[in-house]
């Protein structure tokens, strides 16, 4: 019996954090953070209302987070004059580990730093990347994790739907 009780409390402590995880018909939790790069503004998501945003979060140890990174840029760099923000949630500390990624890989959307995970646990994400396609009126359409082949043509699709 006590066997039995420690694997139920454990596989309920396994499962409890996705039952809070934001999903698809969810508003998204606004958020205000720094941002990566010193001296720039801050970067909150009600500043971003009105437009179609992909909120990314990433790490630098993350590699299948750092081979999307490139092609999220692409997309942003294709919609942007429609509407379209991506802000990518960076969740490394010390923030130095992603800001030396960006030395390498410079991009050209939004780059937030939530280092103590505030936000991240706001979204209930439990892995890296996870994403979420938030729509105009800040309804999430669209939960994306990890990264794989033809991801980014499944995200693209998504992000056109929402820009028509």
């Amino acid at each position: 019996m006590f066997k039995t009780l420690c694997a139920l409390t454990v596989f309920a402590t396994l499962i409890a954090p996705s039952a809070y995880a934001i999903e698809e018909g969810d508003l998204a939790p606004q958020f205000t953070l720094p941002n990566i790069h010193a001296g720039q503004p801050a970067i909150s998501l009600s500043d971003l209302r009105g437009k179609t945003v992909y909120v990314d979060f990433w790490a630098s140890w993350c590699a299948p987070c750092l081979r999307s990174m490139p092609l999220i840029n692409e997309l942003y760099n294709k919609y942007q004059d429609q509407d379209f923000e991506v802000i990518a949630i960076n969740v490394d500390d010390p923030i130095e580990d992603g800001q030396e990624f960006l030395l390498d890989t410079p991009l050209d959307y939004l780059i937030a730093a939530d280092t103590d995970n505030t936000v991240l646990n706001e979204f209930g994400v439990t892995g890296m990347p996870t994403s979420f396609l938030i729509d105009k009126d800040g309804v999430v359409r669209m939960v994306h994790m990890g990264f794989r082949g033809n991801d980014i043509e499944l995200i693209e699709a998504a992000v056109t739907q929402l820009l028509e």
